[in-house]
């Protein structure tokens, strides 16, 4: 009977917003409860380390081809996980405290970034964090002497 429930509040959230595959949530839900044990404490998971939580457990799950996963369900950024845990709260089946909001998913980090250089090589990889390293320092103001 509660698996029926479930799948009723499913085709609900999917008829009303379409943006995201099935999949998608089902891969949320996972990882909110892959990230919990991870913290290794029964608890109240904030929207900073439920996103720490969901990269970590796509690159073990998809490896390299994560990213692609990832955006055929269409979730390109992090605030597509975000848009995914609050539809799954409207509908009763994850929860949230008073506290808990979509933008706390805005900005997480980049999913290129976060889900490809990781299979880079190494020289690659320096490489990649040189030039992400040369765009932030270039867009941030630099103190006066």
């Amino acid at each position: 009977m509660k698996e029926r429930v479930e799948e009723e509040r499913m085709r609900s959230i999917l008829a009303r917003d379409p943006r995201y595959a099935q999949d998608a949530y089902f891969f949320v839900r996972e990882g909110l409860e892959h990230t919990v044990c991870r913290l290794n404490a029964p608890r109240h998971v904030s929207g900073r380390e439920l996103l720490e939580g969901l990269r970590k457990y796509a690159l073990e799950q998809f490896g390299p081809l994560a990213l692609r996963v990832l955006n055929e369900w269409g979730i390109s950024e992090c605030i597509d996980f975000g848009h995914v845990v609050f539809n799954l709260v409207e509908e009763g089946l994850l929860g949230k405290t008073e506290e808990d909001r979509l933008e706390d998913f805005s900005g997480g980090y980049e999913f290129r970034e976060a889900f490809l250089v990781p299979f880079l090589p190494e020289s690659r990889r320096r490489s990649a964090a040189t030039r992400a390293g040369a765009s932030s320092s270039a867009s941030s103001p630099r103190p006066s002497s």
